[in-house]
């Protein structure tokens, strides 16, 4: 054998050997085994399986009537999904009982008056062992402050705001398992650093999730392309019905994208009134990929949109080509209305992160072994587990989870959906680069 050959290898035995030396440290961290999932053929989220008696109960904190319905649609749908698993594999063993999961819906209507009331009535009436929820970042400081009073457990999937989990308003019972507004912000800020386009316009929900997001933005922005231009900035109302003066203000402005963090039917709103009028620039968006907006615009329309979160379609690992196999062909199966229609055809973002999120949740109760608030926060804070697309790791003093994210500009036509612009190359923007510092006045973290 020549002196090369025997080099290469030599090298390749090596790289062989350090990666089985890799294994077991790797194999030591749970994670989401898309082998594990059941038959989902009769699967039906109108009409899913009501399990009583003695269960795990979910307190599912969302609006099911009222101008934000659509949110409950969504989440009742990706609750039940994995209930639904996880009953059919014969529950979770807790305290020494086998028990199944049980959803309780808890129709909040989006309003922060009914949020506490809601959130009281399930833990006091429905007796849930954990909360889960909620569409706004308002909303769900209300359910953090009412789980840290009695002393529940709530996974907070959805809800962004940085102050969320800051010196003020951090709660022991609160887990956040998805991106905050900083990581956001630095994720698209870190997408445009080498671009050209340079002129940008701020359009956000006048709320604290609004307000977070856009400092968050303009800060990232200022460190990874400090010649940029924020050319303007607006804050509207929830649930605003006519966008046409603040589209009218982008237009004059000269802006080359506009940033915003409207979620439905806000977001679905504004894209598609800004494209009868006209505007056709980008916008980068967490909630780009919402189907409502990408439909009601058609595919062309939506070219260019730019679309960053903490879960994505095109993301290529083993589990999650698994799981969008698994999740379209229950589809393909049919639904009944509203969930046959081409929204719930692939498990886009959020439906693909909150399923995510609550394997995780339910993974970690059955490790704790119980639904005991202390037991799974003692197994939850610092955690590392496998998800879809890669490690998600629960930072323990302030309970954000920290993980890669993913920023992708969409393209037209494409494998996803035959109406709408939908995900190109998902480009990963590392943990060490997307995530924020921990809360300067928190002291746990100090």
């Amino acid at each position: 054998m020549k002196l090369r050959q025997k080099i290469m290898l030599g090298l390749t035995v090596l790289a062989f050997c350090l990666w089985m030396g890799a294994l077991p440290a790797l194999a030591e961290l749970p994670g989401f085994d898309p082998t594990k999932i059941s038959d989902m053929s009769d699967f039906d989220p109108n009409q899913p399986t009501v399990q009583s008696g003695d269960t795990i109960k979910i307190g599912l904190i969302e609006a099911f009537s009222g101008p934000a319905a659509i949110n409950g649609q969504y989440y009742r749908l990706t609750t039940h999904w994995v209930a639904h698993d996880i009953n059919k594999r014969g529950g979770i063993m807790v305290d020494g009982k086998m028990k199944k999961i049980q959803v309780i819906l808890g129709n909040s209507m989006g309003k922060p008056a009914m949020v506490k009331k809601v959130a009281e009535e399930l833990i006091l009436k429905d007796k849930v062992d954990i909360l889960w929820g909620t569409a706004g970042s308002h909303n769900t400081k209300i359910v953090s402050q009412v789980a840290d009073k009695y002393k529940k457990i709530f996974m907070n999937p959805m809800s962004l705001s940085d102050s969320l989990h800051d010196g003020k308003n951090f709660s022991r019972y609160t887990f956040r398992t998805t991106l905050n507004t900083t990581m956001l912000g630095r994720s698209i800020a870190y997408f445009y650093a080498n671009r050209k386009e340079s002129k940008f316009y701020i359009l956000n929900q006048d709320y604290g999730f609004g307000h977070d997001l856009a400092d968050a933005f303009k800060k990232a922005l200022a460190e990874f392309k400090p010649d940029a231009k924020i050319v303007g900035e607006n804050f509207h109302p929830l649930f605003s019905k006519d966008f046409a003066p603040y589209i009218t203000k982008v237009k004059a402005s000269g802006a080359e994208v506009v940033f915003t963090g409207d979620w439905d039917p806000d977001g679905a709103n504004l894209i598609r009134q800004a494209r009868a009028l006209g505007l056709n620039i980008p916008f980068a968006h967490i909630y780009a990929d919402s189907h409502v907006t990408g439909r009601a615009i058609g595919g062309p329309a939506g070219i260019g949109m730019v679309n960053a979160n903490d879960y994505m379609l095109t993301v290529e690992t083993p589990a999650n080509n698994a799981f969008i196999k698994i999740w379209n062909e229950r589809y393909q199966k049919g639904y009944n209305d509203p969930y046959g229609r081409d929204t719930y055809k692939w498990p886009a973002t959020i439906f693909g992160r909150t399923v995510e999120s609550t394997y995780w949740l339910l993974d970690v109760i059955s490790r704790a072994g119980s639904t005991d608030a202390e037991k799974i926060i003692n197994t939850w804070e610092g955690d590392k587990w496998v998800g879809l697309t890669g490690t998600l790791e629960m930072r323990a003093c302030d309970h954000q989870v920290v993980r890669d994210l993913y920023v992708t500009e969409f393209i037209f036509p494409n494998k996803w959906f035959d109406d709408s612009a939908a995900y190109g190359k998902a480009i990963v923007v590392p943990s060490s680069i997307s995530t924020s510092p921990v809360p300067a006045d928190l002291d746990r973290c100090k």
